[in-house]
């Protein structure tokens, strides 16, 4: 099949009016729920993870990333609004973003955010049509060493460059590979840490883990914050960018989206720091003369970071389609819906299920459509529903998610995992650990013992296996640095500097 052939069959696949719909309401809950202070992108997926189960997987996942952009966009209306990130990445928009709201330019700062998040995310969609495929096929000639070198760099990435302290992300990281051992083993058919509970001999159930560390442990954390922030703005004013405002707002965007294409790829914190590059590069390249200053209302101060968010979100899909590698926790979450819908992610997808891999990246464009003409429009509904008061909601909030966790398997030891996780995510967010590393070594560490278990089998059980093969060198050679570099006291102020902001 041809490259055009593909692009084809992925714009039928995503333009099917039942993949229409379930991107259409997928994004539309995703900045429904993303839009209410503390649910960023990652808690909106985990809660409303169940509702894809009853579909078919391909739009299951085109349905799961419509909500990923449906929610990030949500982040970018609280930050504007009320000075409230929806997510990290949209910690930088609040700094100028509600500035301008402020000034009453809230209209101009949201419809800059979403032209920047469509632009980048246009770009960002044709580089994942471009290098899905050849990566892809590059990756077939890895072998078992090979592919247990890079998980094992995904893991490091995912540790270095999370925001907590490096230290605690080695132990969330932990704490992960180890609740992902629990079940069967593969191998020898052993029970390991069942607690003979019979429940627990498939393992723990994915949708109570994520949901109750990013769906409850975000209830409690918003319940703890008294979320009783209501916003001040009554005009949102003009709301569609004029074309002075364009003309100065888009070379922060092409800067932004070419910053977050590269970035978003990283493991752990790609599209993160991308917006964080992106404010940093803008304020540098403006300088002290900048009119009106950085932090008191400034258009490229949104234009950059937004577009730069975008763009990384949209790329860290690359790994996750070709190499079956998360490179965030909304991503992890994506391969915990594959897995639940029987397809292992990986280069395998794009012959197996080629309708899945190009329906997925031709909706990802309409998804970016969709967000530009259908919410600028609801704008004003955005702004009636940050008034309620957050009493009124986690009520509802809670009931959903224990609902959807009793909808997977129907069995009440979900529903009692999901508040033990939840529990623990607050517990980890009260000794500022961040989540992150804890769900990616869940996901991972089952491929990462499979491969390494498969890699020793095929060489006797010489370890030297993978020191043989330059892949395998070139992988562990980059997870030895980004080890080390965390020695370096300079890095040590880097990273620092990259999130005082949160």
């Amino acid at each position: 099949m041809t490259g055009l052939e593909s692009l084809w069959l992925g714009v039928e696949t995503a333009l099917s009016l039942h993949n229409l719909l379930v991107c259409l309401g997928g994004v539309t809950l995703g900045t429904l729920i993303g839009v209410l202070p503390g649910m960023g992108p990652v808690a909106t997926v985990a809660m409303l993870l169940p509702l894809t189960f009853s579909l078919e997987p391909t739009s299951a996942l085109i349905g799961l990333a419509g909500i990923y952009y449906g929610a990030q966009y949500g982040g970018s209306t609280t930050a504007v609004l009320v000075n409230i990130p929806g997510d990290a990445g949209a910690v930088v928009t609040c700094l100028d973003g509600y500035k301008m709201a402020r000034q009453g330019r809230a209209g101009v700062a949201l419809g800059i955010a979403a032209t920047g998040s469509f632009l980048a995310g246009t770009v960002a969609t044709g580089l994942i049509a471009f290098f899905a495929e050849p990566l892809s096929r590059f990756a077939f000639e890895f072998s078992p060493a090979d592919l247990f070198s890079l998980m094992l760099l995904g893991l490091v990435g995912a540790v270095v460059l999370a925001r907590a302290d490096v230290g605690r992300s080695v132990g969330m990281l932990a704490c992960g590979l180890l609740l992902g051992t629990v079940g069967t083993d593969m191998t020898s058919g052993a029970l390991r840490y069942t607690g003979d509970v019979p429940e627990l001999m498939d393992g723990i159930g994915f949708v109570a883990l994520s949901m109750g560390l990013y769906g409850v442990a975000e209830i409690l954390r918003n319940l703890e914050g008294s979320q009783r922030h209501s916003t001040h703005i009554r005009s949102v004013g003009r709301i569609w960018p004029s074309l002075p405002d364009l003309k100065a707002a888009l070379p922060a965007m092409g800067r932004g989206t070419l910053l977050g294409s590269l970035l978003g790829v990283l493991p752990g914190g790609g599209a993160l720091l991308s917006s964080f590059a992106s404010y940093s590069l803008e304020k540098e390249l403006a300088g002290k003369n900048a009119q009106p200053p950085f932090g008191e209302g400034n258009l490229r101060g949104v234009a950059g970071p937004e577009s730069a968010n975008n763009a990384g979100a949209q790329t860290s899909f690359i790994p996750m389609l070709t190499l079956g590698i998360p490179s965030n926790a909304v991503m992890a979450l994506l391969i915990g819906a594959l897995m639940m819908h029987n397809i292992t992610p990986g280069p395998t997808v794009i012959d197996t299920n080629p309708a899945l891999f190009w329906g997925l990246i031709a909706s990802m464009w309409l998804g970016n459509l969709f967000l530009l003409i259908l919410n600028l429009p609801l704008i004003g509904v955005w702004v009636q529903v940050l008034r309620l008061p957050y009493r009124w909601l986690f009520p509802a909030v809670l009931l959903f998610c224990a609902l959807g966790v009793y909808s997977v398997n129907e069995a009440p030891l979900d529903g009692v995992l999901m508040m033990a996780f939840g529990l623990v995510g607050y517990i980890a967010w009260r000794l500022d650990c961040e989540c992150t590393p804890l769900i990616l070594g869940f996901v991972l560490g089952p491929m990462l013992e499979e491969n390494l278990r498969r890699a020793l089998v095929l060489s006797r059980g010489d370890l030297t296996t993978f020191i043989d093969r330059p892949l395998s060198v070139a992988f562990l050679s980059v997870a030895l640095l980004l080890v080390l570099s965390t020695l370096i006291p300079r890095w040590h102020r880097t990273r620092a500097v990259a999130f005082q902001a949160e």
